[in-house]
């Protein structure tokens, strides 16, 4: 089995510093450091497909830039690289949402991939509109992507649902190929949705011990539902020629964290209704600093600033992929992973991690290209486009 990678486009802006924000947050001042311009992301984008990821996730919400007007124009810009499009299927129409799902795979090729996100925070959620309470989004989620997968599968739709109500929906032309759903989710409702309508689960980068309970719940969950599925893990990460530059870079972006803001961030994300949020704080004691290496090499303190996922691998470009080996064999196939900056990052997991992955018979390039060689060396970087 090939693993597979895929990256993330920052379109909250990146920096050499953690960019914060996300779960009801607003982005942290270092964003602005590298705006998420068409061609900075571009650039990015360029960079992932090269080194051999095989997409690129883009996230929503009120703190970054529109995931699917950002992907279609930086798919101008790439050939290969797959776009995992996070949308919040409560804001827009499912036969809309599967239209634009359609042309997204006509005009690029077949290179979306669908996260679909349900929404935490009612807060945000109200600020697009969305008055529903977390269990009843979810319910309506099931619903949403009811409506799309039969649409998808040509059919002509008519619902009466709980949230939902449509009359003759059917599409001119059905994507071909279907895009993948990635959905995620802690709480027992989104297990449950899960289980019925995803092609891949995500979780977010705990300890292996804690993915490992939460995959064999949606296993069997997914089960009783006649339904098998894949899964996938969300983590970012500091990757290095030795240990301890990797831990040098994780405690330098450490010193970087203004008290202040941690204390703002982590008051903010203590209100969130996400109990894979809670679960995120739980991992580095709501804002403490001490002990944030909680399993080896999984490092919690992105978290301080940052919503949703807290956690990266950091260590050598070795142990980095023995962790990633670790979470292969709880079931784990699709890594999404991040770091910053996000250029010069995916340079250095490119270069360091995927060729030992390769020589093990655990990956290869998307485009069958020959790994570079495992040898220590430093990234290959390209100065940022000016904004």
């Amino acid at each position: 089995m090939s693993l597979t990678f895929h990256w993330f486009l920052p379109t909250n802006g990146d920096s050499r510093h953690v960019v914060g924000g996300g779960h009801g947050t607003p982005a942290t001042a270092s964003g602005r450091d590298r705006p998420p311009t068409v061609a900075y992301l571009s650039q990015i984008a360029r960079a992932a497909e090269e080194v051999g990821f095989a997409g690129a996730l883009t996230p929503t919400g009120a703190w970054c830039e529109d995931a699917w007007l950002t992907t279609a124009m930086v798919s101008r810009h790439t050939e290969r690289l797959k776009f995992l499009v996070a949308f919040r299927p409560g804001l827009i129409s499912p036969t809309l949402a599967a239209q634009m799902a359609s042309t997204f795979q006509r005009q690029t090729g077949g290179r979306l991939l669908l996260n679909v996100v349900t929404g935490g925070e009612n807060q945000e959620q109200r600020a697009f509109g969305d008055f529903l309470d977390k269990d009843s989004r979810y319910r309506r989620t099931g619903e949403f992507l009811q409506v799309v997968r039969e649409l998808w599968q040509g059919g002509t739709v008519d619902l009466d649902g709980e949230h939902l109500r449509v009359r003759g929906a059917t599409l001119a032309r059905v994507p071909d190929p279907v895009p993948q759903v990635y959905f995620a989710g802690s709480s027992p409702i989104a297990g449950e949705i899960a289980a019925r309508h995803a092609d891949v689960y995500l979780t977010w980068g705990e300890p292996p011990d804690q993915v490992a309970e939460k995959l064999d719940r949606i296993r069997s969950l997914a089960a009783a539902e006649g339904r098998t599925l894949r899964f996938g893990i969300r983590l970012h990460v500091i990757t290095r020629d030795t240990a301890e530059q990797a831990w040098a870079e994780a405690n330098r972006l450490l010193d970087g964290f203004d008290p202040e803001t941690v204390a703002s961030v982590q008051a903010g994300l203590a209100r969130s209704e996400s109990e894979g949020q809670r679960r995120m704080l739980a991992l580095h004691g709501g804002g403490s600093r001490e002990r944030l290496e909680i399993h080896p090499n999984l490092w919690a303190g992105i978290g301080l600033v940052r919503g949703g996922v807290g956690t990266a691998l950091v260590g050598s470009h070795d142990e980095v992929a023995e962790r990633i080996k670790e979470y292969q064999a709880l079931g784990i196939e699709e890594f999404i992973l991040s770091g910053y900056p996000h250029l010069e990052e995916a340079y250095w997991f490119g270069e360091g991690v995927l060729p030992r992955l390769a020589a093990q018979g655990l990956w290869r390039h998307p485009a069958g290209k020959e790994a570079a060689p495992t040898t220590p060396t430093e990234p290959a970087v390209l100065a940022p486009f000016a904004s």
